[in-house]
């Protein structure tokens, strides 16, 4: 949905909604991730792009190697902006996102 399609409260709405439900993050938004989400409104990012990011960075958290130390809990949006920029630069494709999906589900009902 493109940002135009939405209000800025419905994106920041549904951004922080996303981030929230996500494994490892808190359980209440913070005003700087709320401004983040601003931002990204105002930048014109489309929820298909945000969500590729954060869905990327969740399952590449969840597939890490258990024979690692634990990564401390996600506690900022800010944690995805690197990841933002990699699928701005680098577009995921639509199955793949898909792919993200699944594998998202999964790490949630095997918590």
């Amino acid at each position: 949905m493109l940002n135009n399609e939405m209000t800025e409260r419905a994106f920041i709405a549904q951004v922080l909604s996303f981030y929230l439900r996500l494994p490892q993050t808190p359980t209440r938004s913070r005003r700087t991730d709320r401004q983040l989400a601003a931002q990204w409104f105002a930048q014109g990012l489309t929820w298909e792009t945000l969500e590729g990011a954060l869905l990327l960075a969740t399952v590449r958290r969840g597939l890490r190697d258990p024979a690692l130390p634990p990564l401390s809990p996600i506690r900022s949006l800010h944690y995805f902006v690197p990841l933002l920029e990699e699928v701005q630069t680098t577009p995921l494709a639509p199955e793949y996102v898909q792919y993200l999906r699944s594998k998202l589900a999964a790490f949630i009902t095997t918590d």
